[in-house]
């Protein structure tokens, strides 16, 4: 099977919180199906990453079975990652979830496996390198807009820096994007740069330039299947990767 022909492996993080189906009200791992849907669309296979307990080489040996990675939305991050009480409007932590989702991007900018963050994949890339959160983005702008509560997701208007890798591939320097957030990027991490922002002036794109695919989206763009480029983008980076991989170890096994 040729490089062009290996369909990427997608590993995509998921909730772990009460859950109710049918008579069963417990506590379980799940996802909206328009995360998974959508790597399906853009010719990926998705799988799912439960949050569990995790260590360096746990986050290895998950990573060795996948060729990308999103980091899904979900709950606020902690804010005792980057040192900040909660504010009252900040969720109660998920230390569990938080915890795995680090170790899994840590792991994978360490080996340069593709990555999308999302919503809070975002924020996680951001406090994991030591940047900072907005816990109230209303705080800020006077506005619940970009969270209207309820699950109705609102849409903003955003200016894309063309020569970035989100610029690339939605090539448009001007985009309108559905989001659900409260939260925000603060204080940028080093080695990540803003390649987009609202009209407001919020960061709703980062991106880590010391890998080959390393983007953070602070919007959803898994709510439009009609629009799949950053995911075929993620699909198409996963599949360099994994077909360098074969490669450096064909080439490995030929000089032994």
């Amino acid at each position: 099977m040729s490089v062009s022909d290996r369909i990427p492996v997608i590993g995509i993080t998921t909730y772990r919180q009460r859950a109710q189906t049918g008579i069963w009200d417990v506590r379980a791992a799940f996802l909206p199906e328009v995360y998974f849907e959508a790597v399906t669309l853009a010719g990926g296979i998705a799988v799912l990453l439960p949050p569990q307990p995790v260590s360096d080489s746990i986050a290895a040996r998950v990573l060795e079975g996948i060729d990308g990675l999103i980091i899904a939305g979900g709950r606020d991050v902690d804010p005792a990652l980057y040192g900040q009480q909660a504010h009252e409007t900040t969720d109660r932590p998920s230390p569990q979830r938080d915890s795995w989702e680090t170790a899994l991007l840590t792991a994978a900018i360490s080996r340069e496996l593709p990555f999308l963050g999302i919503c809070r994949g975002a924020q996680v890339l951001n406090v994991a390198l030591g940047g900072t959160l907005h816990q109230n983005v209303p705080d800020i702008i006077g506005s619940t807009k970009y969270q209207l509560g309820n699950g109705d997701f609102s849409t903003v208007g955003v200016q894309v820096d063309s020569g970035s890798k989100v610029g690339v591939l939605v090539g448009n320097e001007s985009l309108t994007v559905e989001v659900y957030h409260h939260q925000a990027i603060d204080v940028v991490a080093p080695g990540l740069r803003v390649t987009a922002r609202s009209e407001d002036g919020v960061v709703e794109a980062v991106e880590l330039d010391s890998v080959p695919f390393g983007v953070g989206v602070q919007w959803h763009p898994e709510q439009k299947l009609d629009d799949l480029r950053l995911f075929a983008g993620l699909v198409d980076a996963a599949r360099q990767y994994r077909g360098a991989l074969l490669s450096a170890s064909a080439v490995g096994a030929a000089s032994e």
